[in-house]
């Protein structure tokens, strides 16, 4: 909601209170600006409107996500790079369902600006992966599964590999 540069300065803002409430001997006020200073450096880095979407998303409530998202109005100015490949990895999986195209542009986008965690880029390389199988693409999908497939360390993706791996010996 907050742009960038205002977050930070209400960080920066609310840390020197709370220095000064030290100064002053109020210890309890010191440290509880400490944690709000804090929250507006979390929300610096983890965009709330983003943090909302995947909320909706977890719900299976894709208008509701779509929503949350609308609300961003320019995401190359208000959001950092991370937090950009995310905006466009939710557009992606909401775009998956109606239109593949567009989905797979969203999906690329985001893996270019890239995704903090790795999981997260493997989920956007199979999802990807299973938009370009679906256009008989078989020599992209199979590098975007090998992609995924060395991303997902946990192995939480695997079965679904494994299922698109068979499914695109078919093709």
């Amino acid at each position: 909601m907050f742009p960038k540069f205002i977050k930070i300065v209400l960080a920066t803002a609310t840390l020197g209170y709370a220095i000064y409430q030290f100064v002053i001997a109020n210890i309890g006020n010191g440290i509880a600006l400490i944690f709000l200073a804090g929250m507006f450096v979390l929300l610096y880095y983890k965009n709330e409107l983003i943090l909302l979407s995947f909320l909706r998303l977890r719900k299976q409530d894709f208008e509701g996500t779509l929503r949350w998202l609308n609300r961003i109005k320019n995401p190359n100015s208000a959001l950092t790079t991370k937090q950009q490949g995310y905006y466009f990895f939710l557009h992606g999986v909401i775009e998956a369902q109606k239109n593949l195209t567009k989905a797979e542009k969203h999906f690329k986008k985001a893996i270019a600006l890239g995704l903090n965690m790795k999981h997260d880029l493997a989920m956007a390389k199979l999802s990807l992966a299973g938009i370009v199988m679906q256009k008989r693409r078989k020599r992209e999908a199979t590098l975007l599964l090998n992609e995924a497939k060395k991303l997902d360390k946990q192995g939480m993706l695997s079965d679904q590999i494994k299922m698109m791996q068979q499914q695109l010996k078919k093709i």
